[in-house]
């Protein structure tokens, strides 16, 4: 069973130039390194994963006893952030302990990355739904409000998930199919085209693709 993900952090967008001249616009990607901390089995746990741990410094006061122990029982570093990611099929066995790299990854295959998006804050119905809005000119005094939001006869109520103002932003969010343009094993950096959820040096999930194009 082989760990078919990485855990990183999102550095900023960049641009690669094709062989034909084309500019590629990329997304610079820190993929690792990391550490497997403990291993789930089918007849223990139902399922196969592995928690990975992000190699990261983090000062010894800020973790707490019971992830102290945690990590001592697998023999590694605190680490600032875990995550579970599944096997997949493989001859390679993965145990605790074992590091898992950026070069698991190749130029031309594709990943979902997964993130928590920027926030907005609070935003009205044009903002966060796109709403039309309406005229701009004589005399309108209906520029940017929602508008209807249901019959008066039937059905005599909102219907659920009518589009309002809210929270926009701030929920995690996946991005599929985006394929890997450059892979640099000596900074552990990962190019893929495309944008990622998330501001710069926020915390991301690599994974290989489930459905590739």
């Amino acid at each position: 069973m082989a760990v078919n993900g990485i855990l990183g952090i999102k550095l900023g967008m960049a641009q690669v130039f094709a062989d034909d001249g084309t500019a590629v616009p990329c997304t610079v990607l820190q993929a690792g390194p990391c550490v497997v901390v403990q291993r789930r089995t089918a007849q223990k746990d139902g399922y196969e994963a592995v928690q990975l741990g992000l190699v990261e410094f983090i000062k010894p006061q800020r973790i707490t006893k019971p992830m102290a122990g945690h990590f001592k029982k697998a023999n590694a570093a605190p680490m600032r952030l875990l995550g579970e990611v599944r096997l997949e099929d493989s001859a390679e066995e993965t145990k605790v302990g074992d590091r898992v790299l950026v070069d698991r990854f190749e130029p031309g295959e594709y990943v979902d990355i997964t993130g928590v998006s920027k926030g907005k804050g609070f935003q009205g119905g044009v903002k966060r739904w796109h709403y039309r809005g309406g005229d701009s000119t004589h005399g309108s005094m209906f520029h940017r409000a929602p508008g209807g939001i249901g019959a008066s006869s039937f059905p005599s109520r909102v219907w659920p998930g009518q589009h309002f103002p809210g929270h926009m932003g701030n929920q995690r969010v996946t991005v599929k199919n985006l394929r890997v343009v450059k892979v640099d094993t000596e900074e552990n950096l990962l190019l893929v085209r495309g944008a990622v959820p998330g501001p710069n040096g926020s915390y991301i999930l690599i994974r290989k693709a489930q459905k590739a194009k």
